[in-house]
């Protein structure tokens, strides 16, 4: 296989959504570094006021991003507590994948912790091929062409082949 056409996991982002509640969002980083070993979550602020009469730039939630080889191995324990089950709707048509964990003691070596709670998290698996820099880049920025994206097809027969998911 070309090594350009390889897909791989550019990093795994962990949300927990708080509204305006200050001990959920307490609880959110609370949760956020035990699952992810100690890794320091951040605050996400509301961006404008909305229908839902949330001020701007007023706390609403809490994310931790992971990249590299603890990528990896959370998405391999994400997909353990899924069943190993992914369904065709949670890809998007960028080839990314997004679904939602109900309890966080569903994930494997997880216990419970008083001080948390029951809570959940969205997680959002973001892919990409060699030759992505180049959306991202400072200087002559350009788009990826339409042969190099990764589309919902290439992203389930790569979940099959690579972990062993079932795509539905």
């Amino acid at each position: 296989m070309n090594p350009m056409r390889e897909i791989k996991i550019d990093k795994v982002t962990l949300n927990v959504g708080c509204g305006d509640d200050a001990a959920k969002l307490d609880r959110a980083k609370k949760l956020l570094e035990y699952v992810t070993d100690n890794q320091v979550p951040m605050i996400t602020k509301s961006k404008k006021r909305s229908t839902f009469g949330v001020p701007k730039h007023k706390p609403i939630g809490m994310k931790v991003t992971l990249r590299k080889q603890k990528a990896i191995e959370f998405f391999k324990s994400v997909l353990q507590s899924t069943e190993n089950k992914v369904k065709l709707s949670q890809i998007d048509k960028e080839g990314n994948i997004n679904f939602g964990i109900k309890d966080y003691i569903d994930l494997p070596n997880i216990r419970y912790q008083h001080a948390i709670g029951m809570m959940g998290f969205d997680v959002a698996v973001t892919l990409e091929r060699a030759g992505y820099r180049i959306k991202r880049r400072r200087i002559q920025k350009r788009k990826i062409p339409k042969g190099h994206r990764i589309n919902k097809e290439e992203v389930g027969s790569w979940l099959k082949e690579k972990f062993g998911v079932q795509v539905e």
